[in-house]
Parts: structure tokens; sequence; C-alpha cells
């Protein structure tokens, strides 16, 4: 897909949250990350937040040996780092621990006590210093979104990233609909229902079975394909498993039939009201 500002975007990557924090799991999780590229997978997700960067530090050590050039790195800045001359230092930090001299998005992670212009114009400072490439935005509600769009800087944002799946599909009422009108693209984190309580219906659902047995695909690849339908919404599914990797890039260059895209959808409805966004 296209951003804003003609760079293409891919609309499949590798989240990384609670990676990096297990020694014991730290090789398989690296053998991980290193699959998905091998696959083709360009796009990695981390934040300063994940094991307060250890899990920046986890994909420093696995791309070392694939190489910087092919990939697109995004992570996220913490509210209270998110202004003054914090912002530059925290990033700092990211790109030491990445192992990197620029990301390819960095993302205000969700909103906090400074002024959201002061943080936007630290944003395109990055940006002018060729820190990162671009910006966005994490767990920004509609009217958080309407407020951004009002600073002139804040046209500039290009993705918002926001808690996105089959059961949990209130961004579809009014914040989807905007960011479309304002060409701004969705990051789903969470496809695969891996937060909240929904998950259980989703993976005891006799429909999302049926579908999925029909197609001859699991039900977390189902899950995986069902938001990768989504006009302008690129997903970024956490695993530290090679193989459940390898499971969902597969599943991420497979298509249901309409057919079938409605006959979940009709399982789980979006809503047709205005909901608070889910943030777990």
């Amino acid at each position: 897909m296209k951003l804003k500002d003609g760079s293409n975007f891919p609309n499949f990557g590798l989240g990384t949250w609670f990676l990096g924090e297990n020694p014991l799991t730290r090789a398989e999780e690296i053998k991980a990350i290193r699959t998905g590229i091998e696959m083709g997978v360009n796009l990695i997700d981390t934040a300063e937040m994940y094991g307060n960067g250890l899990s920046e530090s986890l994909i420093g050590e696995a791309i070392r040996q694939t190489g910087r050039d092919s990939l697109y790195l995004v992570s996220k800045v913490l509210p209270e780092n998110a202004g003054s001359t914090r912002l530059e230092k925290s990033l700092d930090a990211t790109l030491r621990r990445l192992g990197t001299d620029h990301l390819d998005m960095y993302l205000y992670h969700w909103r906090g006590s400074y002024p959201l212009e002061e943080t936007v114009g630290r944003l395109q400072q990055m940006v002018d210093k060729g820190k990162i490439l671009r910006w966005g935005v994490s767990n920004f509600d509609t009217d958080d979104m309407e407020e951004l769009l009002e600073i002139p800087e804040g046209r500039e944002c290009c993705v918002n990233q926001v808690l996105y799946h089959l059961g949990s599909r209130g961004i579809e009422y009014d914040l989807l609909p905007l960011l479309r009108d304002e060409g701004i693209k969705v990051m789903a984190y969470c496809p695969l229902a891996q937060g909240g309580s929904l998950r259980s219906k989703l993976l005891s659902s006799s429909v999302v079975k049926e579908v999925a047995q029909k197609n001859g695909v699991s039900v977390f690849q189902l899950l995986l394909m069902f938001v990768l339908h989504m006009d302008g919404v690129c997903a970024i599914p956490r695993s530290g498993r090679s193989s459940h990797v390898k499971e969902l890039v597969e599943a991420s260059r497979m298509e249901l039939s309409e057919e079938d895209y409605r006959k979940i959808s009709e399982a789980f409805p979006a809503p047709n009201h205005k909901t608070y966004l889910d943030v777990v």
C-alpha cells in the first residue's frame, strides 16, 4: 500500500510485544524474526516500552546478520518522553539498541501530558535531522485524530496503530473512515486477538472454525486474513516461534472468498454506534 507521502508501506509485519524479556526463549525469538525476514517480511514493529528496550535490543541482534537496508523498522516513544529534549534522547537510545541510524517510522505510543503540538514539532525535527523518515501515532481515537489534524504539521501523520481484530471492530464505525479520508493507514496490533477477553469466543466460534476448515487454514491464520482483507490496514501479529511465523507469513499471502469474509463478519459484526477504543 502507499502512504500519503507516496512511499510504499507493507501490509504485513512482525510485532514484538513481550519479545526479548525471557533469556530462555531469546534464541527461538531471534530465529522467529529471522525466519520472517527470510520469507520476505521486511516490516518489524517494536517500542521502547517493550521490556524497557529489551525488544529493541533483541531485534538489533536478529537483524545484525540479515542487514538493515531491506527492512522497514518501526518503534514508539513513550508519552513521558514525547516532548522537550527527551524525545530525541529516547530516539537515540532506540537507534542504538536497534543498531541503525534511522527509523522508517516513529510512533507516539499514546497521549500523554506534553502538548500535542509540541510532540508533533519534535517528531518533525527528527524527520528534518534524518533520524526518522516519517512518523505516526498509536492508540489515537477519533477525537484525538481530529485534534491532531488541526495542527498544521499534524497532517504529516502517516499511520495510526490501534488494536483491531475480528472480535474488536469498533474502529470501523468512525475512526477507520476518518483515517481513510485523510490517507492515514492503520497498523493493527493484536490482529489474532492476543489481548483481551474475546479470544476464547473467536477460537470457539463454529462459524470461524467452519470457514477455517473449509479453506485448510488454522483459526489464527483466518483471523489474520480477515484483518488483511480490510482496505488501508496493515497487520503486525506477534510471535516468538519460527513455526508460527511461517504459518502467519503463508496466511498473509492467501485470500478467502467474499462469501467467507461475509460469514465471519456477520458472526462478529462491527458495532453500529460509537465505542471506546480498545487498547488490550
